[in-house]
């Protein structure tokens, strides 16, 4: 039998573009002090949207930083489940600007795509939400179930208002469950329900040898090196087999069940070389590239700076060595604890001669994870297959979603990662573009997806 709301959005799918690139046209960038007044803009496209496809309450909240759009349908009675849906309507800076084939805020097909800044991440997704709303309501009158929507200015600079929003207006944003499409599939046509996502915890350290830099021939033998005690702290935090050295590291981490490494074997594998250039992969001994970046708690060095970085060679002992590192969490590691561990670490393996400068990573987040057999989590598989036409895979992201974990402390609900991304969209990135296949089959799957959860139905 057809669906009428599917229709609609096929029928409505050209239109439905040239709002969508109306949304991306606004440079929304919300690191970039003068794009404020965009930033506003875009929260009033979305404000106005909402308002006109009759959400009963829409509300611009001021947040001390780029307002939050909140809006609110709840006409589906008590009977039916309440869905917090949240999003973001700012985007990365478009930065280098010379890289990209076509302007940042000026859409374009080609090839299949639509490219813009913000067209994955998230407003087209965004947008997808929106207009799968609004054709319930010109279809039925009505949305399947009740609907609250949260969609902040913030989330590329850390989403730095919003915890205090969340728990402030606790109860005008709770609801049954969340639902959140900023995330993406592990491959083109691949639908994917992303059940877990890690945690993250880091910490800078500088140390810190002679108070300037010296002459390595008069000094050399005599003053310790601050880049060579720094390679040998760094050299200790991992052995050859990538297993982190740190006491404790692992001690909350739960085994990986075997139901969870089959549902990881069953995930497309990646082609590293292609995508990477690396010619080998590795992994913490005993598990698999795929298990280790999905469900193991991993230790990176991000950057490491010291001495002379110029042409040629200029014979010193430098002054001071940096590093900056951070930690993927998986459930049941404290990201604060980890930060303990670590710097003990430091301090026990910084030799003498030198002094040392610890500062902690302020932005922290818990990992998380819900269980694949959630029902929630069971009717959004089948909603993707049906969709899309194949069996949807089941993934755990080494990637952190700080609201991820905001949402599930304050409201203790269970959180549905819709995401539609592909890893060709290019996040972050120049040429950043979303398939329009995604476009018209994601809003498919959330159309199922609702109904689904419609107990009238």
């Amino acid at each position: 039998m057809s669906n009428k709301v599917i229709n609609y959005l096929n029928e409505h799918q050209e239109e439905y573009l040239e709002v969508l690139n109306d949304f991306l046209s606004i440079p929304s960038v919300s690191t970039d002090p003068n794009s404020n007044e965009d930033v506003k803009k875009a929260a009033n496209f979305v404000r106005e949207y909402l308002d006109r496809i009759g959400f009963e309450k829409v509300e611009v909240q001021s947040t001390g930083g780029h307002p939050l759009v909140y809006a609110e349908w709840l006409g589906a009675g008590e009977n039916a489940p309440t869905v917090l849906l949240y999003g973001h309507y700012d985007v990365q800076p478009a930065d280098p600007l010379e890289l990209w084939t076509s302007e940042p805020f000026k859409p374009e097909q080609r090839d299949g795509r639509l490219y813009a800044r913000g067209a994955s991440d998230d407003k087209g997704q965004v947008f997808m939400h929106l207009a799968v709303f609004e054709a319930f309501m010109e279809m039925d009158g009505k949305l399947p179930i009740n609907v609250k929507v949260c969609i902040e200015g913030e989330e590329e600079i850390g989403s730095e208002n919003l915890y205090a929003v969340l728990e402030e207006k606790k109860e005008q944003f709770q609801a049954d469950f969340a639902v959140i499409s900023d995330s993406g599939m592990v491959a083109e046509n691949q639908p994917t329900i992303l059940y877990g996502l890690k945690g993250f915890t880091g910490l800078e350290f500088t140390i810190h040898g002679p108070s300037s830099d010296l002459h390595s021939g008069i000094y050399g033998g005599a003053v310790r090196n601050p880049a060579m005690a720094m390679a040998h702290v760094l050299s200790s935090l991992k052995d050859k087999d990538e297993v982190v050295q740190v006491d404790g590291f692992y001690d909350q981490v739960d085994p990986l069940s075997e139901v969870e490494r089959e549902l990881i074997a069953d995930v497309p594998g990646e082609d590293f070389k292609a995508t990477t250039g690396v010619t080998k992969t590795v992994s913490e001994k005993g598990f698999t590239a795929k298990e280790h970046t999905m469900a193991r708690p991993t230790l990176e060095i991000n950057g490491v700076y010291s001495g002379y970085q110029g042409e040629g060679t200029k014979t010193i002992i430098p002054s001071t060595a940096t590093a900056k590192i951070t930690c993927r969490l998986v459930p049941g590691q404290e990201p604060e604890h980890i930060q303990d561990l670590v710097i003990k670490h430091i301090e026990e393996h910084t030799p003498a001669g030198v002094k040392l400068d610890i500062k902690k990573e302020p932005l922290s987040a818990k990992a998380y994870k819900v269980d694949p057999d959630h029902v929630l989590i069971k009717k959004a598989a089948e909603s993707y297959t049906k969709a899309f036409g194949k069996e949807t895979v089941f993934v755990r992201m080494g990637g952190s979603i700080p609201v991820v974990e905001w949402i599930d402390t304050i409201y203790n609900m269970p959180i549905v990662l819709l995401g539609f991304g592909t890893p060709n969209d290019r996040l972050h990135s120049p040429n950043e573009s979303f398939p329009l296949e995604n476009f018209q089959k994601g809003m498919e799957t959330l159309v199922y997806y609702w109904q689904s959860l419609n107990e009238n139905k």
